[in-house]
């Protein structure tokens, strides 16, 4: 039954076994009997139900969690979900030897989306999108971060974002933006980024933040796309306007953009199979998430594995996300993606379920409302069908999800 939240101004989940993710409360932040109280949106206590404050025991809605495992509601904070078409096609070649800088050289890879991207209207890019979003949510989904990228032209990247955001006004969910521009260079630019860059990436980006539509700005720094000191130009303009960045580094080789991305104090850095110890440390000290996409590098039958015992040793923060996208991640599971997260990176039970939740938001820059069970912050939640925390990582398309809350709106499977 789906209640809203403006309707039931307080409302109680009480036998409740709660992983918080509050790191003061130790691995997972556990509550083994717990009690969440919710006022107008926004959790007033996440604790022991015998902690629980008089005045809270008595809500509007009262909800017996049965002694089910509640866990702060999950956010996938990198995700190319508004796109035109797909890449099957290309995903055919790879499995017979093409490699992903192959089909990119040869005119593949994103140019190809960007074709079908640009021949949709937004109404068209938000029907496209929701099915994919749709599966994102029925797993417990809160937030999902929606980068631009296939428009390569200031009319389509702008339509991109219009569509992102068009998504939160028809589905219970936040979305947070990302600017990504320079994710290649269109055909007309071959050879000339840095024309790019100030005829579209710049002048688009001075649009879209007018407009408000974007939340961060992202970029790709490879060999294939753009280089570390054209990236510090893009980096330039978001500072210049007040936006935070981001970007996607050292995926096909280590070309410094870690450190770049860490020396403008970006929320993220992403991908990072080829970071070196150097790059790790500049993150740490700068508070970088290091945001690992399993789904890429199982799509794209990778090798290298991103260097987890070094991000570790740096104590550099690890969030995972889907980088739901047509090419070269097409996953819509953010369950899946901790999975392989575990299996493919050695990840542990807690770095994969922080890193869906408390880590994720803070590589969105929204921890201050949510990734965490406590006070003050959105009641996003998800209970889940479970015995203990591990089966959410263990289980293989299986989807345990008994209810999803965002602020304070429950949400039945």
């Amino acid at each position: 039954m789906n209640r809203n939240a403006e309707m039931d101004d307080s409302s109680l989940w009480r036998n409740a076994r709660l992983a918080t993710l509050r790191e003061d409360l130790g691995p997972l932040g556990i509550i083994e009997k717990g009690a969440v109280a919710v006022r107008g949106g926004r959790i007033v206590y996440a604790g022991a139900e015998d902690d629980l404050p008089s005045d809270l025991s008595s809500a509007d809605q009262v909800i017996d969690c049965e002694g089910r495992w509640m866990t702060p509601a999950l956010i996938d904070c990198h995700t190319h979900l508004v796109h035109g078409g797909n890449r099957a096609r290309e995903f055919q070649l790879r499995l017979e030897g093409a490699t992903y800088e192959e089909i990119a050289r040869a005119g593949g890879g994103i140019v190809s989306t960007v074709k079908a991207t640009n021949a949709l209207s937004v109404e068209e890019l938000v029907a496209a999108a929701l099915p994919r979003l749709d599966a994102l949510l029925l797993e417990g989904v809160s937030t999902v971060e929606v980068k631009s990228g296939y428009g390569l032209n200031i009319d389509a990247e702008l339509k991109m974002l219009r569509a992102a955001r068009q998504l939160e006004r028809l589905r219970p969910v936040r979305i947070v933006t990302s600017y990504l521009a320079a994710h290649a260079t269109p055909p007309e630019y071959k050879g000339r980024n840095a024309d790019y860059i100030d005829d579209v990436v710049l002048p688009g980006l001075s649009q879209a933040h007018a407009e408000g539509l974007v939340d961060a700005v992202d970029g790709f720094c490879e060999g294939i796309a753009f280089s570390p000191a054209e990236m510090a130009r893009v980096f330039d303009g978001a500072r210049a306007i007040g936006l935070p960045v981001k970007l996607h580094a050292e995926q096909l080789s280590n070309l410094g953009g870690a450190k770049l991305a860490a020396s403008y104090g970006a929320l993220s850095a992403d991908h990072l199979e080829y970071l070196d110890a150097d790059g790790a440390a500049a993150m740490a000290k700068a508070g970088t998430v290091a945001v690992l996409l399993p789904g890429a590098f199982y799509t794209l039958r990778e090798t290298q594995l991103p260097p987890v015992e070094t991000l570790r040793t740096a104590g550099t923060r690890i969030a995972v996300a889907t980088d739901c996208n047509p090419g070269t991640s097409p996953l819509t599971s953010l369950l899946l993606t901790m999975n392989m997260s575990a299996t493919l990176f050695r990840l542990t039970l807690e770095e994969c379920l922080a890193g869906v939740t408390r880590e994720a938001a803070r590589a969105l820059g929204i921890l201050q409302e949510t990734g965490t069970l406590e006070a003050g912050k959105s009641a996003d939640l998800a209970l889940w069908n479970i015995e203990a925390p591990a089966e959410l990582i263990y289980r293989i398309g299986l989807n345990p999800l008994s209810e999803r809350v965002f602020k304070g709106e429950r949400i039945a499977r």
